[in-house]
């Protein structure tokens, strides 16, 4: 993730921005959709895109042509779900593209499809288990932020790999050398960034109760006996 400027060969470049256009595409009438009809939201939504801009732009040094850094993208999928954090994530790469020189324009498809979409679905799909499953919402929420961060470096090192085979033992060697040079800085960062996630969603619930309810991430209160015979009257 955050894959060099011109690090990738053209090809690989055109074809993991084709991949990653349908879902910014469909996270923008999304956005579009969340926006006018709960035109409340936007002070969260612009929180979440603060969140993933600032966690990511915090690199470590990794495998040449990229960096380890969080990510960022857990929070607002599980507050907005996936679609929409593809269009926060990629807005967020494309400035800092820009801005910061982390990441680049010819690699924004490869990123964004990493950062942007998987990241996101992955951590929000794991998020919805545990909930299903009963799990404490801080479990699930520390759950969801650590496997959207790991989930991005998989598919990172998987576009490594594609692009840049080993001589010997091909794509899977390739892929063994990408993943294990990640693991050691991506790990910590996964752990740190579910701990941080937990610790905005603690705040969130506090300060946010009522839009956390609407959004679905806390269980609006069941009414009692008494008070469903008072409403009914």
């Amino acid at each position: 993730m955050h894959i060099a400027e011109g690090f990738l060969p053209p090809a690989h470049a055109v074809a993991w921005g084709v991949a990653s256009a349908p879902f910014v595409v469909h996270g923008v009438r999304s956005l579009t959709r969340e926006v006018r009809e709960h035109p409340e939201s936007t002070l969260l939504l612009g929180a979440s895109g603060a969140f993933t801009f600032v966690l990511s732009a915090l690199k470590l040094p990794s495998v040449t042509g990229s960096c380890s850094h969080p990510t960022g993208t857990g929070l607002g999928a599980i507050l907005f779900r996936p679609p929409i954090m593809a269009v926060l994530g990629t807005i967020t790469l494309l400035f800092q593209a820009l801005l910061l020189a982390h990441g680049g324009l010819t690699t924004l498809g490869a990123n964004v499809f990493s950062m942007a979409i998987v990241g996101p679905w992955a951590g929000y799909a794991v998020y919805k288990l545990l909930r299903r499953s009963n799990a404490p919402l801080m479990v699930a929420v520390f759950s969801g932020a650590f496997v959207a961060d790991l989930s991005t470096y998989c598919v990172t090192s998987v576009q490594l790999a594609l692009a840049f085979p080993d001589p010997g033992s091909g794509f899977l060697g390739a892929l063994g050398k990408f993943g294990s040079i990640f693991a050691v800085t991506q790990i910590p960062l996964a752990v740190s960034e579910g701990l941080l996630t937990v610790l905005v969603m603690r705040l969130l619930v506090q300060s946010s109760k009522g839009e956390l309810t609407r959004l679905g991430v806390l269980l609006a209160k069941k009414q009692t006996r008494t008070e469903t015979e008072v409403a009914a009257r």
